[in-house]
């Protein structure tokens, strides 16, 4: 393995290294570009529990769009609560105001009790739409998702992904 980068010159070895670098800014440039499209700052996320099923199941991956500002009671949406940096996918149960007054929304997981309430900032009653809620899933695809759930129970599966990939690179021929 290391005999073959070694044979190699230094320019093969500097063109594979910016091929590798390449390839992860296109991926960042991707997600941003998504980011704008959508008006989300995550566009894309992953089921991490099992409270909205059965219309969502752990591991599924979730499609956002947030410029459609009037939420409806049944949308799925994904929010974020100050202080964790989790996002949150459960349904709007109730929503209050609107037009002139801000859009407040209460929501609820499909396989929860309560509402979300608890969930919420503290002395928070209501989302604010335009302050929490990051975005309304348009679409998900299932079970994708695990590979994000298996990342962040596993941090060294990360270390081990990033330098097979990097391995790669560095040993493929021209």
């Amino acid at each position: 393995m290391l005999s073959s980068l070694s044979g190699q010159q230094p320019r093969q070895v500097l063109a594979q290294v910016l091929n590798f670098a390449l390839i992860l800014t296109t991926a960042f440039m991707m997600w941003k570009g998504l980011s704008v499209m959508t008006d989300s700052p995550s566009p894309i996320v992953v089921v991490l529990s099992g409270s909205m099923e059965p219309a969502f199941q752990r591991g599924d991956l979730l499609f956002l769009w947030n410029r459609d500002m009037n939420t409806q009671v049944g949308e799925v949406v994904v929010y974020n609560v100050p202080g964790k940096d989790i996002p949150i996918v459960h349904r709007v149960v109730r929503r209050f105001g609107g037009g002139e007054k801000p859009l407040q929304l209460l929501t609820k997981g499909d396989n929860n009790i309560a509402d979300d309430t608890e969930l919420y900032a503290r002395n928070q009653k209501y989302l604010t739409r335009s302050r929490d809620v990051i975005g309304s899933v348009r679409g998900y695809v299932p079970m994708v998702g695990y590979v994000t759930i298996m990342l962040s129970e596993h941090p060294w599966l990360k270390t081990v992904m990033l330098g097979l990939m990097g391995l790669m690179v560095v040993l493929q021929r021209e």
